[in-house]
């Protein structure tokens, strides 16, 4: 295997070598936490991630979620009516409330905006039972979809987030069923910075209050029980890099929203997302023997994205390695190799290096020429074989 190794922003003298620093993840007094840049799946900053959390009315965002993937399949419809049935209306007294009236029928659309910009109790279980036939059956979906996800430390008990033993997930789950959320079905996605919504001639605000502080904050939803403390998803976007923050645990939602804040500000100010590599881009030509073009470029199968710290992309390094004694024929998007890039010792990341083009074979002669090249070469040393 050929190894070609550079520099991709320069190459650093011991006698220049200056090392920039950031600081470490604000301290913040929470049961757990995570950071994440979802479009590179890179975790930022974390603490007790995996442990398991009561997710209150966070568990309204798998309930967004699940609707949203009915509507995409075409098994429901915004515009559609739902019943509200007593049962909606008794279970949400005491509760964040829509007040939807039983008897009435509501859109989904409405329903949709209850429970997203209200936290409306009774539009969630409204919704549930329409889509699942019972709370049960919409239950059933909602464990199936995070089996579906992959999220191991998640069950769900319920569709509105109300204290249950059993009903649990983890920071680190509510950040990839977010992510999923956003990239799958944005244009649900987007009600989650709306404001304000008035149903019934009540008008009620967003509970997410970094929707009025930051301009980027997009999403996504509070929680809160007195066993789970005060709790926040969020999501910003600042050109062209979207963070996603879950905390659990403040003790106050002041507390919440500052710490939320805190982890959105560290994120975009020390961390960068950068697109290192371009699909399609011609990255080296390699020799091609028994050819009708003694050439072929490589390039990389994807485009690819880093989240890393912005004072390290100045230092990573690109490596390829790839076939020696490439032989026609070779066809377009073909893997010949791999690209691997490095921050030092660590590797980043690992792509395929594929054909940029096909390149036919000579005929007889031209083949069994160049064997009989590459067997001298081979035979007194002449390069690889």
């Amino acid at each position: 295997m050929k190894k070609l190794l550079f520099l991709l922003f320069g190459l650093v003298s011991l006698e220049s070598f200056t090392q920039s620093f950031i600081p470490n993840t604000p301290t913040l007094d929470l049961k757990s936490y995570i950071l994440i840049e979802p479009n590179t799946n890179t975790v930022i900053a974390s603490f007790n991630e995996d442990a398991p959390i009561e997710p209150a009315s966070m568990t309204k965002v798998m309930t967004s979620y699940v609707v949203a993937d009915q509507i995409e399949n075409d098994l429901l419809s915004l515009e559609e009516t739902v019943l509200i049935t007593e049962d909606a209306r008794q279970m949400s007294l005491g509760t964040a409330r829509t007040y939807v009236e039983p008897g009435k029928m509501v859109s989904v659309l409405d329903l949709l905006k209850g429970i997203i910009i209200q936290s409306g109790n009774d539009a969630t279980f409204a919704l549930a039972e329409h889509v699942g036939g019972s709370e049960e059956g919409f239950v059933y979906l909602m464990n199936r979809y995070a089996d579906e996800m992959g999220l191991s430390n998640t069950i769900f008990q319920n569709s509105t987030g109300l204290p249950d033993s059993n009903h649990f997930t983890s920071a680190k789950d509510l950040a990839t069923m977010t992510s999923l959320l956003i990239s799958k079905f944005p244009e649900i996605y987007a009600l989650h910075k709306e404001k304000y919504f008035t149903f019934n001639d009540i008008k009620q605000p967003n509970r997410n209050r970094l929707l009025w502080k930051d301009n980027s904050s997009d999403g996504v939803k509070t929680g809160w029980t007195e066993s789970a403390g005060y709790c926040l998803i969020s999501s910003a976007k600042r050109n062209d890099m979207r963070l996603i923050a879950v905390i659990a645990g403040a003790e106050n939602d002041k507390d919440r929203f500052n710490d939320t804040q805190r982890l959105l500000e560290y994120g975009f100010r020390f961390y960068s997302t950068q697109e290192v590599i371009k699909k399609d881009n011609a990255l080296k030509d390699v020799d091609v023997w028994g050819g009708k073009k003694n050439l072929v470029s490589l390039g990389a199968e994807n485009s690819i994205k880093l989240t890393l710290p912005r004072t390290s992309f100045r230092n990573i390094t690109i490596s390829y390695e790839f076939q020696n004694n490439l032989r026609a024929p070779i066809k377009e998007g073909q893997a010949l190799g791999t690209l691997v890039i490095k921050d030092g010792k660590k590797t980043l990341h690992t792509e395929n290096l594929i054909a940029l083009g096909d390149v036919e074979a000579k005929g007889f002669f031209g083949r069994l020429w160049a064997s009989l090249v590459l067997w001298l070469r081979g035979l007194f040393g002449l390069g690889d074989a």
